[in-house]
């Protein structure tokens, strides 16, 4: 296994009498695609959100790139290279592609206020390396020619794409990525995961939630499992393919023909 980027270790979490997350452990090797899988309220979502600083754990540690960032806010997770973006879309829907994108180089301008209202050269220097930076994401995700469009206007697979362009904007060394194909076709699946291991070529470490088992299965090389708040397996996708705890957590019972493909 390749260096671990990012550690969850003994991380749990609760909401009034539930327990959500429930003593997970799990790493993320540095440079690889993975991917964090397991039936509907396994806990997937509030894992990434306690990554990601949108909720606090109540136990336990997250470290990235040895560093502790447990309970730290957004803004500091993102600064650190962590980059998200959400089952559910949070474009900004009246901007334009570019726009959009440009507002995720946010965390790392330098420029303040007043060099803002004077529109200094230090100012105007880094609004050109703003554009250059959003112009390049956009190229990445094929959508450069839809640059001046707004947001809503765009059909759904593209708004998935410009919301990549613009966690890609933040310059992250770890893109996660929750429900990415959700909602897309098959030809709009297979340019996302192509686009995906384009991206984790570039020396972008992902890691995915995914419902989709031919998208888990085609792209993931390490590969965990939670069920009911707990981690039931973790490995290469074969390995999981041949857990017979996880075969279980899927179908409720074990079945010798069962196929991940039934998963989808």
């Amino acid at each position: 296994m390749e260096q671990p980027l990012l550690q969850v270790i003994g991380v749990r979490k609760a909401f009034g009498g539930l327990l959500a997350v429930n003593d997970v452990d799990f790493w993320v090797p540095e440079g690889q695609i993975a991917s964090l899988i397991g039936p509907n309220g396994a806990g997937k979502t509030t894992v990434f959100n306690l990554i990601t600083g949108i909720e606090t754990p109540d136990a336990g540690k997250i470290l990235f790139a040895g560093r502790d960032i447990t309970g730290c806010p957004p803004h500091v997770i993102t600064r650190a290279g962590i980059a998200r973006t959400f089952q559910t879309l949070r474009l900004f829907p009246n901007l334009t592609c570019l726009e959009n994108v440009m507002a995720g180089q946010h965390v790392r301008t330098k420029a303040g206020l007043l060099s803002s209202i004077l529109h200094t050269r230090r100012q105007r220097e880094e609004e050109r390396q703003i554009c250059d930076a959003a112009r390049r994401c956009l190229d990445k995700v094929g959508l450069w020619h839809l640059r001046a469009e707004l947001a809503k206007n765009l059909s759904y697979g593209d708004q998935r794409l410009l919301e990549i362009a613009r966690a890609l904007a933040t310059e992250p060394s770890l893109l996660i990525l929750d429900e990415p194909a959700s909602g897309l076709n098959n030809v709009e699946t297979a340019r996302l995961m192509e686009l995906i291991r384009e991206i984790r070529d570039e020396g972008i470490t992902i890691l995915l939630i995914e419902h989709d088992m031919d998208v888990v299965m085609g792209i993931s090389e390490w590969i965990t499992v939670l069920d009911n708040g707990r981690k039931i397996g973790q490995g290469t996708p074969e390995d999981i393919q041949q857990n017979e705890e996880v075969i279980v957590a899927y179908l409720g019972k074990e079945e010798e023909d069962f196929s991940w493909n039934s998963c989808n």
